[in-house]
């Protein structure tokens, strides 16, 4: 007869790890090893994927997601909720894409107007802009030299309008449409500010949603005699969290979700 090849009951139980030991083990491991064991069998899979074993994981990195754990039914797995926070917190570090549309194809166009005084406009476009994706979107435009600014009289009623251009006007959007009065300081310059809707398709100025930023427009003045000119010009978008001048990369981003083409 020939011998048998069978491994001996002794020898087979003693390839089996005891859940025990691996519940010990795994108490110790951190979450990259601990999902890493998960996947060596079944049992082990079991056995490492248990939720008093997840629980104390996800509770210390990620308490705020604990909470949610009984937002659906059955309960969530400790398990999904860590690996929920941890996909999370990766795609929160990622550096933002690159925007779209860059400075250089954008047309800056902003007409002052009152009663008293016919419109000016100042056509500005991105190329004269400063392209540094690190500075601020915030730009000055001096409009000493221009003659229709000279003759243009500032009143308490004054209203201004900045409209952004895409190149060939492939896209438009207004930044600003103030009619009224501006907030006029010591007497001098003038501020004003509109709250930006949220960027996403084209109904989004329809549908009340807010960005969290807000255009802002100056006009310098000067004393010209006994009337007050314009000599300055200047338009930026706000961070209503930080009140600071956006960056011009964020302000590109944001621009482009109006500005591109899209399907109606």
């Amino acid at each position: 007869m020939a011998p048998s090849t069978a491994s001996p009951p002794q020898a087979a139980a003693a390839s089996t790890i005891p859940w025990q030991i691996l519940d010990i083990v795994a108490n110790n491991l951190d979450p990259k090893t601990l999902a890493l064991a998960s996947c060596v069998s079944k049992s082990w899979s079991s056995a490492m994927s248990s939720d008093h074993l997840w629980e104390h994981l996800c509770t210390t990195h990620f308490p705020s997601l604990s909470h949610l754990r009984f937002a659906d039914s059955p309960p969530l797995p400790y398990r999904r909720l860590f690996g929920l926070g941890l996909t999370s917190t990766k795609r929160r570090q990622r550096p933002p894409q690159k925007p779209r549309i860059p400075l250089e194809s954008l047309l800056f166009i902003i007409t002052v107007n009152n009663s008293k005084s016919p419109p000016v406009t100042l056509i500005k476009p991105g190329t004269a802009l400063p392209s540094d994706p690190k500075s601020m979107f915030r730009f000055d435009f001096d409009v000493r030299d221009h003659e229709k600014w000279l003759r243009f009289e500032v009143l308490e009623e004054t209203n201004v309008t900045w409209n952004v251009v895409l190149r060939g006007f492939e896209g438009v959007f207004t930044m600003m449409d103030c009619k009224g009065k501006g907030s006029f300081v010591s007497g001098s310059d003038g501020w004003f500010s509109t709250e930006l809707p949220a960027a996403g398709c084209c109904c989004a100025a329809s549908c009340g949603g807010t960005s969290g930023m807000v255009a802002d427009m100056r006009l310098v003045m000067r004393e010209e005699g006994r009337r007050r000119v314009v000599e300055r010009v200047s338009v930026g978008v706000l961070s209503i969290v930080s009140w600071r001048y956006v960056g011009v990369d964020d302000g590109l981003r944001y621009l482009q979700h109006f500005l591109e083409p899209c399907d109606v």
